[in-house]
């Protein structure tokens, strides 16, 4: 019934280059001060005669005698970074510069949100890929191998984002890191995935996710690698609401005229597609023995999903439950972001073993932020069980870049601690992966109250973690105000919030992130919300709030505030 794989060959070859990595990890993790003074030394150097690097006086901090000279000197000339400090650099190599940031050109960049309506421009050089989408993924594969033997005997079902989605003005293309990744693997590997990477250029999410389930409910899956669990339930979601229609495809060889497939894209998956009566006919048994059919029954021999499990995603993790084998391995993807892949899950735990001889690392303590002079901690350190905010050095042209993350300690890997995410920090929300900054918030509102001419007196977001949206609360000048013209107003502010994030918008357009909710506020109501807190302790003076959160307990006051 299975279309079996012989894991003996990816087995090998994995466990050989992966071994070289671990092998150089476990040597880096010993001594992690040493590492990171090594690792500091190589980037400054490979970067000592490039724009930013003469701005910044690399050479003078390379003549440091010892690594506490070493990272003082670099804390006194670099300053810590946003994006928006480097964005200028940046705009440099997009448009055909050479030696700005890094020497030469990016190999490619990853977009993502940031702070205004421009993305992020995160670019990769060739040493960066190597490093860390090269030699760091052996590793990984090999920890699948390592925690489940079995993991290559069927197929791999990965979601990963557009390889090309553009180009910059001098021609260096922009996409995904992760399908670029994926589509040079080596071909070995090629086989083992059970759809082509043009899949992931269907523009329609709701025929992406048929397509994707199309062609991995026909095959023996044992490995489901996506970042976020969200994905997962859209995609079960799918697979229960089109089930006879893949059964009647399987059956046949065929792709669904009912969805919207771009031609070349269609003429693409269907050249891998042949009539499969045997298949049809199980995934016909297995309805009618279930009713409500779920991944184990149609993959039995699943061994490993990996996906986020820290911070909110722990929602939609709560959301697999029961759907997949008891002898499946839910591993953590691990702390991972478009601007740097800090490091990775080698076991069963929720731990981000950090990688101190492919980057620089510096972190805040939790009770520092908002200060103005932070003390900066070098990884050898942190102490387990504490909060911080990590800053990151790369040979991308990341320079003690802030990650805006706030991440915890956990057990240390040989001598260098582990890591793993709790949430978003400085104004940043994230329920699925959007990264939502309030600036971006308020500047949707006033831009609503421009279009719609309605003044706003007061108003808040708050993050609904467990159903998936936003919650938007007004207290509108004009309390004549009905709900269905609030409503109005906030399908203003969602088209901004679309405009000005873009993570944002293919959140909502993957179905993965649902509209906001409007609410309106009875008169004077911050002030009402302030009183309650006062009351409760805080001091008068400094009192603030901020305007996007994910904050129960705040939420709960202001839903008491609001007009029925």
């Amino acid at each position: 019934m299975y279309d079996y794989q012989n894991p003996v060959i990816p087995n090998f070859l994995l466990s050989v280059a992966g071994g070289i990595e671990l092998i150089k990890l476990n040597h880096a993790s010993r001594n992690p001060r040493r590492s990171q003074e090594q690792t500091l030394r190589r980037i400054l150097t490979y970067a000592r005669d490039t724009v930013y690097g003469r701005e910044h006086h690399f050479d003078t901090i390379l003549e440091a005698r010892n690594a506490d000279e070493l990272f003082a000197r670099y804390q006194q000339y670099v300053p810590a970074n946003d994006y928006e400090d480097l964005r200028p650099y940046v705009e440099r190599h997009k448009h055909g510069e050479q030696d700005i940031l890094f020497p030469g050109k990016p190999f490619m960049y990853a977009t993502t949100s940031g702070t205004t309506n421009e993305p992020k421009w995160v670019p990769v050089t060739n040493e960066y890929f190597k490093d860390v989408f090269g030699n760091m993924t052996k590793l990984w594969m090999y920890s699948f191998i390592r925690c489940r033997p079995k993991v290559f005997t069927g197929v791999c079902v990965s979601i990963v984002g557009k390889v090309i989605e553009g180009y910059a003005p001098d021609g260096t293309l922009y996409g995904s890191v992760s399908g670029v990744t994926q589509k040079n693997v080596p071909g070995f590997l090629k086989h083992l995935y059970a759809s082509p990477h043009e899949i992931y250029h269907i523009e329609d999410y709701n025929a992406r996710y048929y397509a994707l389930m199309r062609m991995g409910i026909e095959r023996n899956v044992s490995l489901i690698i996506t970042a976020n669990a969200s994905t997962i339930v859209e995609l079960v979601n799918n697979a229960n609401l089109y089930y006879d229609e893949y059964v009647n495809d399987i059956e046949h060889g065929t792709l669904s005229d009912k969805f919207n497939f771009e031609p070349e894209i269609r003429a693409a998956i269907e050249k891998c597609l042949k009539p499969n009566p045997e298949r049809a006919q199980f995934l016909r048994e297995l309805k009618h023995k279930y009713g409500t059919v779920l991944p184990k029954h149609y993959w039995p021999n699943l061994q490993v999903l990996t996906t986020w499990k820290c911070g909110n995603t722990k929602v939609y993790v709560d959301k697999l439950q029961g759907f997949f084998p008891e002898h499946m391995m839910h591993k953590e993807f691990g702390y991972f972001a478009s601007e740097c892949r800090f490091g990775l899950t080698l076991d069963g735990t929720d731990n981000t073993e950090l990688f101190p001889h492919y980057h620089y690392y510096e972190f805040i303590a939790e009770e520092d932020l908002g200060k103005d002079n932070p003390h900066f901690l070098q990884l050898d350190e942190l102490e387990t069980g504490k909060r911080y905010c990590p800053y990151v050095t790369t040979l991308a042209g990341l320079y003690r870049y802030n990650m805006n993350d706030l991440v915890e300690v956990g057990p240390f890997y040989k001598n260098t601690p582990t890591v793993h995410m709790i949430q978003k920090v400085n104004g940043i929300v994230t329920i699925t992966g959007e990264k939502l900054h309030e600036r971006q918030f308020i500047d949707a509102v006033h831009k609503a109250e421009a279009d719609t001419s309605r003044k706003v007196r007061f108003f808040v977001g708050f993050a609904d973690v467990e159903n998936s949206r936003y919650h938007f609360y007004y207290e509108f000048d004009d309390m004549a105000t009905t709900q269905a013209q609030a409503e109005e107003f906030t399908k203003v502010v969602n088209s901004y919030l679309r405009k000005e994030n873009i993570e944002y918008e293919q959140k909502q357009v993957s179905l993965r992130l649902k509209d906001p909710v409007t609410h309106r506020l009875r008169r004077d109501s911050y002030e009402a919300f302030k009183q309650e807190c006062i009351e409760e302790g805080f001091r008068d003076g400094q009192f603030k709030v901020n305007l996007l959160m994910q904050d129960e307990k705040r939420h709960a006051k202001f839903k008491k505030l609001t007009i029925e």
